[in-house]
């Protein structure tokens, strides 16, 4: 009996190690971005592209907090593949700001594409939002007003000076545009249709948990807010029938992404299959909290609308 048990356990390791031999770490697409550490990511479906929009982590391996002075932009026909461009966007071409290029999103209206920005006022103490303009979704961009869209003497909810960050764009179907933004509370407002100028006053949406990264997406019927929730950061969403809620909360839509304390979603349906793109801090040697990477699953709905957990791969996007 000891020479079989012997024998199969042997056998067993021979199994394993084939099977850990088969194991191809080329076929591993997560983190999609391999060429420089990227956060924060948001995507715009174009025509037949998903164009990607990060920011830039330029930390070095002993700074242990954000270093970043320019956004980034890549472009796919696949989720597979992605072409890289020159940079389109940095903190100095906004004359009013001194640093952060913290998180964004591009929307394109009329044939422009529009940029909301988080950056470091370079008077008013706190973030702010800047709104930045090209007539192509890979820029070159330059800065729409001459001056923040939103500053944090603007926003009364919270005391702190970042609460005015993480901007995401909703244009609705009969035409309004919305912006979304906040961490610690989550604001919204009209924008009018030159989308340099809110329409009306900011209002204030109460969510479970909320810390930031807020992000509007529809699907059929239903509008989702997703959002970073607690610290670290997982992301938990809300369902409404309007943009204008009320939103009911749904749960916990992604875990706490690995070796990063944010977590940062873009929601988006493509050629038929609906993704969910994220940052974590899990790639070698150097990935953190401070030098993150962008990384893409498949997401999916149930029947009442709900949607599934994202499960996180590193082989990412396959077929």
């Amino acid at each position: 009996m000891k020479n079989l048990l012997k024998s199969l356990s042997i056998l067993s390791l021979i199994i394993s190690c084939k099977t850990i031999a088969q194991v191809d770490p080329s076929k591993f697409n997560n983190p999609i971005i391999k060429d420089q550490y990227t956060g924060d990511p948001a995507a715009l479906v174009y025509k037949d592209k998903v164009y990607l929009y990060a920011g830039h982590d330029e930390a070095p391996n002993d700074f242990n907090f954000y270093k970043m002075n320019e956004w980034v932009v890549y472009s796919s026909s696949d989720m597979k593949k992605w072409e890289s461009y020159p940079v389109p966007l940095k903190v100095t071409d906004f004359k009013w700001a001194k640093s952060d290029a913290w998180a964004s999103q591009v929307i394109e209206r009329n044939g422009k594409f529009y940029w909301f920005v988080t950056v470091e006022h370079g008077t008013i103490p706190g973030k702010a939002i800047g709104v930045a303009v090209s007539d192509s979704p890979i820029g070159p961009f330059k800065d729409a007003l001459g001056k923040a869209l939103i500053t944090n003497d603007m926003t009364k909810y919270t005391d702190i000076s970042w609460d005015d960050i993480d901007p995401t764009v909703y244009i609705d179907t009969d035409g309004q545009a919305y912006l979304f933004w906040g961490n610690t509370a989550c604001h919204y407002a009209k924008l009018k249709e030159n989308m340099t100028e809110i329409d009306g006053e900011i209002h204030h949406i109460k969510l479970p948990n909320y810390t930031e990264a807020p992000w509007i997406h529809k699907h059929k019927d239903w509008y989702y807010l997703s959002y970073a929730y607690e610290f670290p950061e997982k992301i938990a969403y809300a369902m409404s029938k309007s943009i204008k809620g009320p939103w009911e909360f749904k749960g916990i839509l992604n875990e706490l992404a690995g070796n990063s304390n944010t977590n940062h979603q873009s929601i988006i349906d493509f050629k038929g299959q609906s993704y969910f793109i994220y940052h974590n801090g899990a790639s070698i040697p150097h990935g953190g909290s401070f030098r993150r990477s962008v990384c893409v699953d498949k997401l999916f709905y149930n029947k009442d609308g709900t949607m599934k957990r994202v499960v996180m791969t590193s082989e990412g996007i396959t077929e």
